[in-house]
């Protein structure tokens, strides 16, 4: 359902936002690096980045350090047409940052800076309650899980996003190196994985939170629960499979050129959420659904042939041109 003024439903995003450091070259170790290139990023800000550009309506729920970079990362939401009603500065720390090494193949290893960083302190008290009730969709990651005050804050937005009817999408985006370890990531990953109706995740993702070393329908099942719309497996430069209560099945990818997939899996899921915030029928109907992955798919290519993820999201218009010529 729409908006009853005229405007599109809002998708907000809740989690961090942070500096990427991309190295100027590829193939080439952080120490190596001659230099790098300067990339706001996070997923969950990448994900309502990529809703406005597709042109849909956002907000970013988080907090950002009341420095330089947190202003440039606000005033960069803000130019991109993204609400900014629901961030908080903390006086007391400061924006993330992480440096981000390029594999040749344009995959990517990272390396934190967040000791604590200011996205780690948002309190429950700080949100923006009125922005998150006005959600259609609400989107979180797993990242804002990992330490309190943070993590309840994200449980507070989650509960008070479903009562008022949104709703909520899942991409845990595993970052290992955050976590303390292996097993309390897995654990805190899935302690909240029955709330969400559509849940994304990445091969190896369904195999660190499995525990299989396959990448097949059994082992994609096995993380359903009974709340599920939506299970979407990510397969890189293979496409996607998708798993509904009545339907199951595959999307073929495009073919482009990888120069740095950072930010292709928020694509992704920015340009589904675009296509079902105001036609929730469209996880029943699996023609529609195809032709909706499909476009996720084309997002999701176009985004790993720039560097950096916010400038590399697409537009409905390149997005279109993509498919036309595939």
């Amino acid at each position: 359902m729409a908006a009853s003024n005229g405007e599109k439903s809002l998708i907000v995003s809740f989690g961090e936002m942070l500096i990427d450091f991309v190295p100027t070259v590829s193939g080439v170790s952080l120490a190596d690096a001659p230099g790098f290139i300067k990339a706001p990023g996070g997923a969950p800000a990448n994900v309502a980045i990529a809703v406005s550009r597709l042109g849909g309506r956002s907000a970013f729920v988080g907090k950002l350090g009341d420095d330089e970079f947190g202003h440039l990362l606000a005033g960069i939401l803000k130019q991109n047409g993204v609400s900014a009603e629901g961030i908080n500065f903390d006086t007391g720390a400061r924006t993330a940052l992480a440096f981000v090494t390029l594999r040749s193949d344009g995959e990517r290893e990272f390396m934190f800076y967040r000791n604590p960083s200011a996205d780690m302190l948002l309190r429950p008290d700080e949100l923006n309650l009125d922005l998150i009730r006005s959600a259609k969709v609400f989107h979180y990651g797993s990242i804002s899980l990992i330490v309190e005050p943070c993590r309840s804050a994200h449980l507070k937005a989650m509960e008070v996003a479903k009562e008022a009817g949104a709703l909520l999408s899942y991409d845990p985006n595993l970052r290992l190196p955050l976590w303390p370890s292996k097993e309390e990531a897995q654990k805190q990953i899935l302690s909240i994985w029955d709330k969400a109706e559509v849940i994304k995740v990445s091969d190896e993702e369904l195999m660190f939170l499995t525990g299989s070393d396959k990448v097949d329908d059994e082992t994609a099942m096995s993380l359903w629960h009974d709340n599920l719309t939506l299970l979407l497996v990510t397969l890189g430069d293979k496409g996607c499979r998708y798993y509904t209560k009545g339907f199951r099945g595959s999307v073929d990818p495009f073919r482009v050129e990888a120069v740095d997939t950072t930010g292709a899996g928020d694509s992704y899921v920015g340009a589904l959420l675009c296509k079902i915030v105001d036609d929730r029928s469209v996880l029943e109907d699996e023609p529609r659904l195809r032709e909706v992955l499909r476009f996720a798919n084309a997002c999701g290519a176009i985004t790993t042939t720039k560097k950096g993820a916010i400038p590399a999201l697409p537009t409905e218009s390149e997005v279109q041109a993509l498919m036309k010529g595939n």
